[in-house]
């Protein structure tokens, strides 16, 4: 215990100091006779907790495991753990209403953002690739005696969350736990994780901080963000001077208290001259680029019932320049954003609104069973993987992406890939017996002209 010592007082001469921080209540004047209890046997049996913990802010506070653990008789996940010796409830997961009883402003600003509503991605598309189309219900547990997917406990639940089962002997089901997904939805009935980002049991915010925490779910073909960073100036420039960051100090204010470069938190949670750290990452992206077609990201919120709803894009987007300035001129930043938004109108304008528009006019020649036609499968790698790329590579001045692994492959598969496909499903329409096949070909083929014969494909018809 020398070694956890020895951290203590750095810990708590930092733990109120983070303006991120400024709802943490009063620190406990000594450690509880509980905590001290369940240390003498996890110090036993699970030294590296009892390691992590002894290195973190917690520590330092008297904060330890009962603080964090402990739970009423009446709780839903609640049980007696070491009836022998500590006698008291607890439950396993610490959720964000638990972390609010000390960080009250970052529980709600985490909850009430689009991280939170993460678990729900029931009836999704990527939710049934997982479920239906890449797995099976082989994955038998005593919560779900039906069957789940193992692609989609091991896949899709572990960055989205799960929703956490607890079992008749308080338990958790083996399919919802572990599970640090960001929108894990509690048995308390809050949504969110807090050790998501801050892996438990040291929570360091240096941890946090760091691009690669956000790489665990934001990186690869859907949304390769942390590739992204990692190819622009900024993340060139972190990794060069990562030393220089400050990324353990509690004040860490852009253009202040560091200015070798930003990182993803710096950008979208970080403290600026003018603005104190946020949870909430929805507060400054002016577009939300996630769906097949780009939008305002107050559109968004209003779907998910986010208090957010109310910011307008234009707000988030002072928000974000905000930060810019500490390193960038007002015309750099301004300039940048005529970039960026020309980007996203000709995506929606060429690739998406096209798109979407010729597949919903093929669907009566479809197979009913998403993903069972060729088209799906074309249609939703355009928009999601490749038109995803292109804009969230423009928003972050990652140009190869933008280009090779976005606009690129955009043209290769609307062109070589969805037209011949739609075209194909014309003939055979034209060819059936059937009126209503007959009569949709006809409307598929008039939706194709017009597309090709406007301003953005007419040249595929060798056309000026």
């Amino acid at each position: 215990m020398k070694k956890l010592i020895s951290v203590a007082l750095f810990g708590l001469a930092f733990l109120f100091a983070n303006s991120s921080m400024a709802s943490v209540k009063e620190a406990p004047k000594e450690m509880s006779a509980e905590t001290k209890e369940c240390v003498k046997c996890h110090q036993k049996n699970n030294p590296g907790i009892v390691q992590q913990w002894g290195r973190s802010k917690h520590y330092g506070a008297n904060v330890g495991c009962y603080e964090c653990h402990q739970a009423d008789k009446g709780d839903v996940d609640a049980y007696v753990h070491d009836d022998k010796k500590v006698k008291k409830n607890i439950s396993i997961i610490v959720s964000p209403k638990d972390c609010a009883n000390c960080h009250e402003k970052a529980a709600h600003e985490m909850t009430t953002s689009r991280h939170a509503k993460a678990g729900h991605i029931i009836d999704s598309l990527d939710n049934l690739l997982a479920e239906v189309v890449e797995g099976n219900r082989g994955m038998v547990t005593p919560g779900f005696p039906n069957g789940n997917s193992a692609a989609a406990v091991n896949g899709c639940w572990q960055c989205h969350g799960s929703k956490v089962v607890v079992l008749e002997d308080g338990a958790l089901d083996p399919a919802t736990w572990p599970n640090t997904g960001i929108g894990r939805i509690n048995p308390d009935g809050s949504e969110g994780t807090c050790s998501a980002c801050h892996s438990r049991h040291q929570f360091s915010t240096e941890q946090a901080r760091k691009p690669d925490n956000c790489g665990k779910c934001h990186l690869g073909p859907g949304h390769p963000q942390k590739e992204i960073y990692e190819e622009s100036k900024h993340g060139i420039a972190f990794k060069a001077y990562e030393d220089e960051m400050n990324l353990d100090s509690a004040k860490w204010v852009v253009g202040v208290d560091y200015t070798a470069a930003p990182t993803c938190a710096t950008c979208h949670m970080g403290a600026t001259r003018k603005q104190e750290s946020t949870h909430n990452v929805g507060e400054r992206i002016s577009w939300t680029n996630r769906p097949p077609i780009s939008v305002r990201p107050e559109v968004m919120d209003a779907k998910m019932g986010l208090e957010s709803q109310n910011l307008k894009w234009d707000e988030r987007r002072k928000n974000m320049q905000d930060v810019c300035s500490a390193c960038h001129t007002e015309e750099y930043v301004n300039n940048f954003y005529i970039q960026y938004d020309s980007l996203i109108e000709l995506y929606n304008e060429k690739y998406a609104k096209p798109g979407k528009a010729l597949y919903g006019a093929a669907k009566p020649l479809l197979k009913p069973a998403k993903f069972s036609n060729k088209l799906d499968w074309i249609w939703f790698e355009l928009w999601h993987h490749e038109g995803r790329r292109a804009r969230m590579a423009a928003s972050m001045m990652a140009p190869d992406y933008t280009h090779w692994h976005g606009t690129y492959h955009l043209a290769l598969h609307f062109y070589t890939k969805m037209v011949p496909e739609v075209e194909k499903l014309i003939k055979e329409g034209k060819a059936s017996k059937d009126k209503a096949k007959k009569k949709a070909a006809k409307a598929l083929q008039a939706k194709l002209d017009e597309v090709l014969n406007s301003e953005n494909h007419k040249w595929y018809l060798n056309k000026k």
